[in-house]
């Protein structure tokens, strides 16, 4: 199919280059314009705390399509690039240099910042936060010269930080205000198999405290004073206590923000002709009817494929479950379904916790929330199965191995 005038897309990350590229398979023939503030061309996330930041995975390999796709496929990719505000009944976004950018269909991929540390010392160097290929460039260049480095946070940026760090020959002590890593999003069952992990691995927990201070010698930082008073030495200190969806665009424009840009089932704002997919999106889930915003891989990969069939007036709806990984040491895993903090009544474990080789399923009255494989591979599809049949299933048979996935619903 054809449609004319401008399609612009605020932000080029995974999400924004996956919508142009959707956009050109999909037939549409007008101009497509990405915005981005950074001067690198648009790279994967995932990479920077894993592959890409142990040393695996060449630079390359974290960037969503080669530099030269944009202009083989006539996207005009304008990197370096702050848009200062949109304006949704005139159709324009105003940039920094002062021009401006008609549109007919508008895409915001703005992603989501840090949420910073609020305790003095944050801005000393050798405080280190983790979002962007520079800040992997500059974590690796830490690890390589330091010794010791403190991570504050135990969610999956830190700890995923904590398992490079040890893989680099670090000293490492993980500081988190819960009683458990992932905590929130994994209940206490199975966090304490995360927990277990990263002691086995001689990273030092320290759950339950707070940190007061960031301490620092001569500018830069040296360690980390915890509001009981005991002290953790460091020669770098790397924090992820959570991101923040980058809403400020849009809510000066006057449309819906509520914990991200609210955008329906199709991924379109309180204005028809402006869309939003990404971190930044809370949308409108038709399986789970509420909204929620995913800040992983998977949803910045596909969402924007859908926002992009809907800008073109296609009858599409995102519907997809949401999926995310890790790889910690030599554990690998991945996360298909959805559950809000406590709200499930059961976990139900299938295979060897003590050897880390199993699935864990979060149930509510019988029906399969969602399901993790740990060090179990090509298990996804029938996870995403239960998840979304909503039927109830026997938890027996749900433990026993040797009743296939597939036949649980039968």
């Amino acid at each position: 199919m054809t449609a004319s005038g401008s399609f612009v897309i605020v932000g080029a990350a995974l999400a924004g280059a996956k919508a142009a590229q959707t956009l050109r398979e999909e037939g549409f023939d007008g101009d497509v314009v990405l915005l981005g503030e950074e001067d690198e061309h648009p790279y994967e996330r995932p990479p920077l705390s894993k592959g890409y930041l142990l040393g695996k995975d060449g630079r390359d390999a974290v960037y969503v399509h080669p530099r030269e796709w944009y202009g083989e496929h006539d996207v005009d990719l304008r990197l370096g690039t702050t848009v200062t505000t949109i304006d949704p009944a005139g159709h324009e976004v105003a940039l920094a240099d002062g021009s401006r950018i008609g549109y007919a269909k508008l895409l915001l991929t703005t992603g989501s910042s840090p949420r910073r540390l609020p305790v003095p010392g944050d801005d000393l160097d050798g405080v280190l936060y983790l979002r962007r290929l520079a800040d992997s460039d500059r974590i690796k260049e830490t690890f390589a010269s330091a010794s010791r480095v403190a991570v504050i946070g135990a969610g999956w940026i830190g700890l995923e930080t904590a398992a490079a760090a040890r893989a680099a020959g670090l000293e490492v002590t993980v500081v988190e205000m819960a009683e458990l890593p992932l905590l929130r999003v994994l209940g206490r069952e199975v966090s304490q198999i995360f927990a277990d992990l990263h002691t086995d691995h001689g990273v030092d927990l320290r759950f339950g405290v707070q940190v007061a201070e960031i301490t620092g010698a001569d500018g830069r930082a040296s360690g980390v004073l915890l509001s009981d008073g005991s002290r953790i030495e460091a020669d770098a200190v790397v924090v992820g206590v959570g991101i923040t969806p980058n809403t400020g665009l849009a809510d000066a424009a006057g449309l819906d923000v509520d914990n991200g840009i609210r955008v329906d089932a199709r991924l379109r704002t309180s204005h028809p002709d402006v869309f939003a997919a990404g971190d930044v999106a809370n949308a409108l889930h038709p399986l789970l009817g509420k909204h929620i915003r995913v800040e992983h891989w998977a949803n910045a990969l596909n969402q924007p494929q859908a926002a992009a069939k809907a800008m073109l007036g296609q009858d599409v709806t995102y519907d997809r479950v949401p999926y995310f990984f890790t790889d910690q040491y030599d554990l690998g895993m991945e996360y298909t379904g959805y559950v809000e903090p406590g709200g499930y009544d059961q976990v139900v474990f299938r295979g060897r916790t003590d050897t880390r080789e199993f699935i864990a399923f979060w149930l509510a009255e019988g029906r399969v929330l969602a399901g993790m494989n740990v060090n179990v591979w090509d298990v996804t599809d029938p996870i995403r199965a239960l998840v979304t049949s909503g039927r109830p299933v026997d938890p027996k048979r749900l433990a026993d191995s040797d009743v296939p996935l597939s036949g649980l619903l039968g």
